[in-house]
């Protein structure tokens, strides 16, 4: 079978982009960016936040992780059609990105884009290894190795106590200034502490293996053409479907039982991220399935398809969002973590997704790529030889 791809976009992917970045968007604009300061909340204060956090939460940075991974694969597979090999180039666009990411650390002091930036780099001596060494590694990172490895020292010695690395200073630094500091003083703590911060919550709550598992699935899928409606794909995206709602079944449960009824404090604290981190991979699963199989079976395709404007900006789209949600929810601007309950958050959320819809759709009607992805791609592609 023929394994190029079109140059051209695949048009659900980026819907799944733009499903996931309205996803991210809400749920930080519930936290008022990265800042759990709130009034007293209301019964359905608590049902919003419940309700977005149970479907949301984890699962919509799960998706743009899984795509990431199948945009490097598109990347290095399109370029080696051209004879060319792509992993330094790569290698230059990772270090672009971990630039983007410190921008957005003066925003915003939950970034991902530094996290993405250095794991991403470890996808380079997987661009031509076989498929079975990827599913080897995928099922090894699934498995989530560092709560495996504090499970058996709590065990075989309970006075261990579950992962600290002892952030909890640093998460004050950060809060001060959103609560009473100005614009650059939000923009130093963010740049000084955020880092360290957002790595040392990836490794502490697992978010770090499951993110290179993910990389890696995507990478996968890439070279099974899953994305296409060619040949059996839509099959097995229906046995991923059913086998998503199973799994979810079984791990949802297990996660809220489980970890209460074992004494060993350390043993408990592991297992339920291992419990967590596989129910949230399965209504991943669950979504990327049911949204494939909606845009190339249904007559759904039409109101799906507009996420696609969204999903082809993602990069600006979530600096955006940096910048606006600060405005919006710190002391330096509006200042609404005072008065904003959670209710209040989402409908401010919802009205800024409106309104970048708009401006996305006006953008990509005039552009082929959004203004931040254009300068990242003239970036990685720069030379520095001149013809």
């Amino acid at each position: 079978m023929e394994t190029t791809f079109n140059s051209s976009r695949i048009n659900v992917v980026d819907c799944l982009r733009g499903f996931a970045v309205c996803g991210i968007i809400i749920i930080h604009f519930l936290e008022h960016m990265n800042f759990y300061n709130f009034p007293e909340p209301t019964v359905l204060d608590q049902a919003i936040w419940d309700s977005v956090f149970f479907l949301g939460a984890s699962k919509m940075y799960a998706i743009f992780a899984l795509l990431f991974g199948f945009s490097c694969y598109i990347q290095h597979h399109n370029q080696e059609k051209k004879g060319k090999d792509f992993r330094g180039r790569f290698a230059w666009r990772m270090l672009l990105l971990f630039v983007w990411g410190m921008i957005d650390l003066f925003f915003y002091n939950g970034d991902i884009l530094c996290t993405y930036a250095v794991i991403g780099l470890l996808l380079i001596p997987l661009v031509k290894a076989p498929d079975k060494v990827l599913v080897i590694l995928a099922i090894f990172f699934f498995l989530q190795p560092v709560e495996i490895v504090y499970e058996i020292l709590g065990a075989v010695n309970p006075s261990i106590p579950p992962m600290d690395l002892g952030q909890g200073p640093l998460w004050a630094a950060l809060f001060e200034p959103c609560a009473n500091g100005s614009f650059l003083d939000v923009g130093r703590a963010g740049t000084r502490y955020g880092l360290q911060i957002n790595f040392g919550w990836a490794i502490e709550n697992g978010r770090l293996t499951q993110t290179y598992f993910l990389f890696i699935v995507g990478m996968l899928l890439g070279r099974k053409r899953l994305f296409l409606d060619e040949g059996d794909n839509l099959k097995t995206w229906k046995k991923i479907l059913i086998v998503s709602v199973i799994s979810f079944a079984v791990f949802y449960p297990l996660w809220k039982i489980l970890p209460g009824h074992i004494a060993n404090k350390t043993v408990a604290h592991s297992l339920e991220i291992q419990l967590n981190m596989w129910r949230n991979f399965s209504m991943m699963a669950f979504y990327v399935s049911g949204l494939v199989l909606l845009y190339y079976k249904t007559r759904a395709q039409k109101a799906i398809a507009r996420l696609a404007v969204i999903g082809k900006m993602s990069l600006t789209d979530y600096l955006l969002q940096s910048f606006v949600g600060g405005f919006l929810f710190y002391n330096w601007g509006l200042g609404l973590y005072r008065i904003s309950g959670h209710t209040m958050s989402f409908g401010i959320a919802i009205a800024f997704l409106f309104l970048l819809y708009f401006f996305c759709k006006w953008w990509t009607s005039h552009h082929r790529r959004g203004p931040l992805e254009e300068i990242w791609s003239r970036l990685t592609f720069i030379s520095t030889v001149k013809s």
